[in-house]
């Protein structure tokens, strides 16, 4: 579905302007497009202005996986590194890149002071699930055991996060990082993730919500990443896990505007109610995909240094200007 003309008035103000600048620019959407095609729109229409804030160092590793390999970037920031967060972008296990999530992963380095791993895992349809799984797994595995290289302490506190599909695979490998006795995370931050195959909760059904993503978009993305696989399975549906006790603390973030946040809720819920400590942040007036819009969406950058703060208390990080 194309962004409406005339978007919710319940948006707010920067948000209805996108989008109606988006309708008008006339671009196919998503679900009548290729991968290849979706892609390279998506490249064009979502690329960051400028390129981000300086870091001390910015290095690109091979990690090998399953039946291959991916790239990573490391992003060091000028300014106090003494934690490591591996961040895995959305894009629907289809679309994205980390070269689109460059100015994102320095902002969230900035404003965390911790080590920014962007993890640049396989998409499909050309490598379905697993391999994106294996490959974030891997890419955990991979920060894990270089803590110190990565912050100058053997402990740095171990982060995980993502957005969307990325908030997905976040959620999954916490799932494996307690089912394999480690790596130790020190908090899952998922931003409006995936957590279920069901599309019929009331956000996936409200017309409202069909806006940069809608329910015939997410509908694309689970036949290129799944097929004809069982989407039940809980390292695609996280939330049909049958048990979520003992995970990592987490933070979920919710958008008003989004098919995905009911699921997204029932995760955080059903977390909470095992006895994880989960902290909710829901923005009603913003649409799925809004912490991508860095520079161009105020709220992106609130998002930004919520997470920031939350990296930064979870790790006993000095804020910045503080002493310490």
């Amino acid at each position: 579905m194309s962004p409406s003309p005339d978007p919710p008035s319940t948006l707010d103000q920067a948000t209805r302007d996108l989008l109606v600048a988006y309708a008008t620019a006339g671009r196919p959407p998503i679900h009548l497009s290729t991968p290849a095609d979706a892609r390279a729109a998506g490249a064009r229409a979502w690329a960051p202005s400028g390129s981000g804030p300086a870091m001390r160092e910015v290095d690109e590793y091979d990690v090998p996986s399953v039946d291959g390999a991916m790239r990573v970037r490391v992003l060091v920031p000028l300014r106090q590194t003494g934690a490591v967060m591996v961040y895995l972008h959305g894009g629907g296990w289809v679309l994205g890149d980390i070269d689109g999530y460059d100015v994102l992963g320095r902002e969230l380095a900035v404003r965390s002071g911790a080590t920014v791993v962007l993890a640049n895992y396989r998409k499909a349809p050309e490598h379905p699930f697993p391999v994106p799984v294996e490959d974030a797994w891997a890419a955990l595995r991979w920060a894990d055991a270089r803590r110190e290289l990565l912050a100058g302490r053997p402990d740095a506190p171990l982060f995980v996060g993502g957005d969307s599909a990325g908030g997905n695979l976040a959620a999954v490998t916490a799932l494996r990082a307690r089912d394999g006795g480690g790596p130790r995370i020190a908090r899952q931050l998922l931003v409006y993730p995936i957590t279920d195959c069901d599309q019929t909760r009331p956000s996936y059904r409200d017309p409202a919500n069909q806006l940069l993503l809608g329910a015939d978009t997410m509908a694309w993305f689970f036949d290129h990443y799944v097929g004809d696989g069982d989407r039940t399975h809980p390292e695609i549906s996280p939330l049909r896990a049958a048990d979520l006790s003992g995970l990592a603390p987490a933070t979920v973030v919710l958008a008003g505007h989004d098919p995905l946040h009911d699921e997204g809720r029932a995760y955080a819920d059903r977390m909470a109610a095992a006895g994880v400590d989960v902290d909710i942040h829901t923005y009603p007036d913003q649409l799925h995909g809004f912490l991508q819009m860095v520079g161009v969406l105020p709220a992106s950058a609130q998002l930004l240094d919520l997470l920031g703060r939350r990296i930064r208390g979870t790790a006993g990080l000095a804020t910045p200007g503080s002493a310490g």
